[in-house]
C-alpha cells in the first residue's frame, strides 16, 4: 500500500493549521484512494503538543490531533524531544508514537513514502 507521511514541524499559526488540515482531509479519503496516512510532529511543532498556550490555532492544533489519532491515524513524535520537555508520559496517554525521529524518517525513506513538509 503506498504511503503518504506528513511532517509537521514548524509551529507558525498557517504550518499548524494547514497541516492538520491536509492531514485531515487526506485521512477522509485515503481508504479509498488505498493511501496509507502517518503524520509525525516534531521540533517546534511538537512543544505545541504539550504546551498549554492559549490562541486559537494552538488549541485547534491539538484538537486535530486528538482526532486523527482517534480516527486511528498513526500521529508520531520525537521521543528525544519528548523526554527533554519532560512530555513522554502524557503524549503517550495522548496517544501519540513516540519513537526516534531519524529511525522513522529512514523508514519512510524505505517505504518510499510520500514525504509533505508543514
Amino acid at each position: 500500500m503506498a504511503k503518504t507521511a506528513v511532517l509537521i514541524f514548524h509551529d507558525d499559526d498557517a504550518s499548524l493549521r494547514v497541516g492538520a488540515s491536509v492531514s485531515e482531509r487526506m485521512r477522509q479519503v485515503a481508504p479509498d484512494a488505498g493511501v496509507e496516512i502517518e503524520v509525525f510532529v516534531f521540533g517546534p511543532a511538537q512543544a505545541v503538543l504539550s504546551a498549554h498556550e492559549d490562541g486559537e490555532t494552538r488549541e485547534a492544533f491539538r484538537e486535530a490531533v486528538d482526532e486523527l489519532i482517534g480516527h486511528g491515524v498513526v500521529v508520531g513524535a520525537c521521543v528525544n524531544v519528548a523526554r527533554a520537555n519532560d512530555a513522554e508520559a502524557a503524549l503517550s496517554a495522548r496517544g501519540l508514537r513516540l519513537d526516534f525521529a531519524r529511525d522513522v524518517f529512514l523508514r519512510w525513506g524505505h517505504e518510499g513514502a510520500a514525504v509533505l513538509s508543514f
